[in-house]
């Protein structure tokens, strides 16, 4: 990757070494399906048009006419990804080790979704959704060969989405709904200090202002410091969503759906933990001292401020009762990630801190599913599905080390009685090698980051859903 800077050696080194500090910070433009434990079970084939409960909302409003009495639905959902780094032709940042790879970079996150519909006469139901629909954690050891592209990357969101549909005849129902998103990430990285610090050194000799003989000892004491830099930011938007369901006859529907982009202006702040100098010999100290007195001034705390996007995406769905067993459902979903070109974090004073080209691809998601009911009581949910991810091969960074991943996903549901139902699912993702070739746009500063990723994910979902 490159950056635009353009400043001196020694700026180009201190902000270079930022790295991944802002590199992915799209990171939660990747998008969570998981918004009910019902629709997990048969990789949420059908989501647009099925209408199985309240949930269905988030996938299309219109589907909200299915709704005949109030109902209230809480989900919980464990999602467990897993993404190891291995190396191939990595190469050490200047006056680094190398480091080793990282460890499994996935984290377990707790998901919850709350629905609630509401009946208002025979033509109009109004309901509210609140979920997650963007999140991201990758957190890798301090040591590794990626440190200064990243460490900590944390992006939570929380939607809420109030909607109304309207039954405009007995076949065509419309949806609408207004979305209000918070989000709030924190990303962490190393900064290679040493690096910063040569740089400077070389600068001060250059100018006169320092022996050239003393860079070898200055170097030789100064090898293996890092820096610690932390961005984190927050930020609310509103966006839209609107949907139609038509039912051909009683046992078959399809549901078309639209969800607006939402965009979002993240203020927030970038600090630094510096290292101590304590192992620097006396003789050399104050020099070092001085130089890490400007390297400290070009790498200081501040406001930032960044604009980000979050995509838009449009869903069409099929669903049809073959028998009063069985279901079939399928889905095609497409949501437009190339509105990501660029992330450009910048610090309030003006100064970009730094930039990355992105260049997203827009995505397809494509599902299969069916339910099969073997009594009043217990219905069994499964379902496939193919995901494609909007990451390059030519731009993939830790952050969001993604790969196109494929969907097997099995569920089912327990009637406690006619009110009262529990859901369950789980699916388990995987996809094939993620090659990755990064060094931030500054070997020296950042090393180079060249091998490949081994991804795969569970998640698994429990739902109660009550009806009044």
């Amino acid at each position: 990757m490159k950056t635009s800077l353009k400043k001196s050696a020694l700026a180009v080194v201190i902000i270079s070494s930022l790295g991944g500090v802002c590199t992915q910070a799209q990171a939660a433009a990747f998008a969570l399906q998981e918004q009910s434990a019902s629709g997990l079970g048969n990789a949420f084939a059908g989501g647009a048009a099925e209408g199985a409960d309240a949930s269905s909302m988030f996938a299309n409003p219109a589907t909200l006419s299915q709704r005949k009495s109030k109902q209230v639905i809480s989900a919980m959902h464990i999602a467990t990804p897993s993404m190891t780094f291995h190396h191939e032709r990595s190469q050490p940042a200047f006056n680094q080790p190398l480091g080793n790879e990282g460890g499994d970079s996935g984290s377990a996150n707790f998901l919850g979704n709350f629905y609630v519909a509401l009946p208002i006469n025979d033509r109009w139901t109004a309901g509210l959704g609140m979920g997650t629909p963007f999140g991201l954690e990758t957190d890798y050891n301090n040591t590794w060969a990626g440190r200064y592209l990243a460490l900590r990357s944390a992006v939570k969101t929380l939607n809420v989405n109030p909607a109304v549909s309207f039954k405009a005849t007995e076949q065509l129902s419309l949806g609408i709904g207004v979305n209000w998103q918070y989000v709030h990430a924190i990303f962490t990285s190393a900064v290679n200090y040493s690096a910063a610090l040569a740089s400077a050194a070389q600068s001060a000799a250059a100018a006169g202002r320092l022996p050239p003989d003393m860079l070898p000892a200055i170097l030789g004491a100064t090898g293996g410091l890092d820096s610690i830099s932390k961005v984190k930011g927050h930020n609310n938007a509103w966006g839209w969503n609107a949907g139609l369901l038509y039912e051909f006859d009683p046992s078959t529907r399809v549901g078309l759906s639209y969800r607006s982009e939402v965009k979002h202006k993240v203020n927030g702040t970038v600090t630094f933990n510096h290292p101590s100098l304590g192992n620097v010999p006396a003789a050399l100290a104050p020099i070092v001292g001085g130089i890490a007195d400007g390297v400290n001034n070009a790498l200081h705390d501040g406001k930032i401020h960044a604009d980000i996007t979050l995509p838009q995406n449009a869903n069409l769905s099929f669903f049809r009762q073959v028998t009063p067993k069985l279901d079939l459902m399928a889905d095609i979903q497409w949501t437009g990630w190339s509105s990501l070109k660029e992330l450009t974090f910048i610090r309030n004073e003006g100064s970009v801190l730094q930039s990355t080209p992105e260049w997203f691809k827009n995505t397809w998601r494509v599902s299969l599913g069916g339910n099969y009911r073997f009594n009043e009581r217990w219905l069994m949910r499964a379902g496939v599905a193919y995901d494609q991810s909007p990451v390059r091969d030519t731009y993939r960074t830790p952050r969001l080390p993604d790969v196109d991943r494929y969907w097997i996903s099995l569920g089912g549901q327990y009637a406690i009685n006619p009110q009262m139902h529990i859901d369950a699912g789980f699916t388990y993702l995987f996809g094939k090698k993620a090659p990755i070739r990064d060094n931030g746009g500054n070997p020296q500063a950042n090393g180079a980051l060249d091998g490949y990723y081994k991804n795969y994910a569970t998640v698994a979902s429990v739902q109660f859903t009550y009806t009044f």
